[in-house]
């Protein structure tokens, strides 16, 4: 068996609620585990998370398997309901759903039972939902729907990562809906984390949870987060390089000097980021180093040239205990999020 596998550390998902919990202590949590929980795992995530007040999904498979599995709390599909066939779904499993087009609305009249609803304004991200002059015309066309038990109002900061990114939409929200008696939701990780200001009523903590930052100047251990998920391998070869050889494909990594070099069982394949070049820091035998040249579909190189007691069967960290996935991310130009949800099934994984 390949040696590859993501290990889960549930107690760590348990503490970052926790952490949550104490930046937003009057506000109810919603922690979003939508995408396999962020690819550590549905029904594992949810387990490890279970004293959240609702938990938010987008897939309506994933939702009904919560519900399946035993979980009470208010569960809420975040891109709401796509059909009028979908209605007894959300009915039997008594599933909530954002509204953010007329169209849901229309909907409205396929469902025979009473159904929570988060209407969604529009404050500047652009992507989903009402915006201003359309709200008031959808907030009371979802309040007097016969089939709506209760209207959260909700947006989404597109900037929440920036100093003074909420600004400007929280105002928006504020000046639509101050003078309405409702419930809203409206902080991400980032402004659970540095935006007290925008808490409200629930809050819905993503990425925080799996123990990496929002922020890419911030490390998650300022915060407190602790990382859910470890993925890690073995070397499984050793080449020696004279000056001048190169090694991978295309050659992209040529030696200047005698390399050692240790070829690891992890890949694109595995859903290790193909555009991470030479440099990228990985950890063997618990010391940091770095990658070699291309990355393979299944084999990536590393530099043992500073671990010199480590050859087949070293441990490799490609990220998590000790090496945050945001600092792979970031070498690799891309985010921490990115890296988690695309963990291939043909990893193994594993409770740590």
């Amino acid at each position: 068996m390949r040696p590859i596998q993501a290990v889960i550390h549930s107690a760590a998902l348990t503490h970052n609620l926790g952490v949550a919990r104490r930046c937003a202590p009057v506000s109810r949590v919603m922690a979003v585990i939508k995408a396999n929980a962020y690819g550590h795992g549905l029904l594992r995530a949810a387990d490890a998370l279970s004293d959240a007040d609702g938990f938010a999904v987008v897939e309506l498979d994933a939702a009904v398997r919560l519900r399946e599995a035993g979980f009470r709390q208010p569960i809420l599909l975040l891109e709401g309901y796509f059909g009028p066939a979908e209605a007894p779904v959300f009915l039997e499993h008594q599933l909530s759903a954002v509204i953010h087009c007329p169209e849901q609305l229309d909907m409205l009249s396929a469902f025979r039972g009473p159904l929570d609803v988060f209407l969604k304004l529009d404050t500047g991200m652009h992507r989903l939902g009402f915006q201003d002059r359309h709200f008031p015309a959808a907030l009371e066309r979802a309040m007097g729907a016969r089939a709506v038990r209760s209207v959260t109002l909700m947006t989404h900061f597109a900037r929440a990562d920036e100093p003074g990114g909420i600004d400007e939409q929280l105002a928006r929200f504020r000046s639509l809906t101050g003078h309405l008696d409702l419930p809203c939701s409206l902080a991400n990780s980032a402004a659970i984390l540095c935006h007290p200001q925008a808490h409200g009523d629930w809050v819905r903590p993503g990425i925080m949870l799996y123990g990496a930052s929002p922020f890419a100047d911030r490390a998650a251990a300022e915060f407190g987060l602790r990382p859910a998920m470890t993925l890690a391998s073995e070397v499984i070869a050793v080449q020696e390089l004279a000056p001048g050889e190169k090694i991978g494909y295309g050659g992209t990594f040529e030696a200047r000097e005698r390399v050692r070099a240790g070829i690891v069982a992890c890949g694109y394949a595995d859903g290790y980021p193909r555009h991470a070049g030479t440099g990228t820091p990985v950890l063997v035998d618990g010391q940091r180093t770095r990658t070699l040249g291309r990355v393979s579909m299944d084999m990536l190189c590393v530099d043992l040239g500073g671990v010199p007691g480590a050859g087949v069967g070293s441990r490799v960290v490609l990220w998590g205990e000790d090496l945050p996935v945001d600092e792979v991310a970031s070498a690799a130009g891309t985010i921490g999020y990115e890296l988690l949800c695309a963990v291939a099934p043909r990893v193994p994984v594993a409770e740590g």
